[in-house]
């Protein structure tokens, strides 16, 4: 069993008390039943907008990524042809964090994996 929060219906209730004129906004999300990370942090963002650099910064430190998150990342880096830099600055990730990611997951990014000659 998957211990993650329902986001579904936790966002489906904020935006029907507290948002409800962003309701189109979020429609898309909100017809989804499993939620990815990204889809939590994009509708993060719909609903209150982006941090400055000192809140986004704070925020990092409690995100996870599911593997399903980290491949579409990686796939939008290799579809939009973006270096790890830029990257990092549109998801707020780190230089690092892309670079382990790629390492741990060499088929999602489409590199095989390599074995250093000994």
């Amino acid at each position: 069993m998957d211990n993650r929060p329902f986001y579904h219906k936790l966002y489906a209730d904020l935006i029907r008390d507290k948002y409800p004129d962003k309701m189109p906004d979020c429609s898309g999300y909100l017809q989804k039943e499993n939620w990815t990370a990204l889809d939590v942090i994009q509708v993060n963002e719909l609903l209150f907008g982006s941090k400055t650099r000192t809140g986004l910064s704070i925020d990092k430190k409690h995100r996870a990524y599911d593997k399903e998150s980290i491949q579409q990342i990686l796939l939008y880096q290799q579809n939009n042809m973006l270096n790890n830099n830029e990257l990092a600055n549109k998801y707020g990730l780190s230089r690092n964090t892309l670079a382990k990611w790629k390492k741990l997951y060499p088929d999602l990014c489409g590199q095989s994996e390599t074995v250093p000659d000994k």
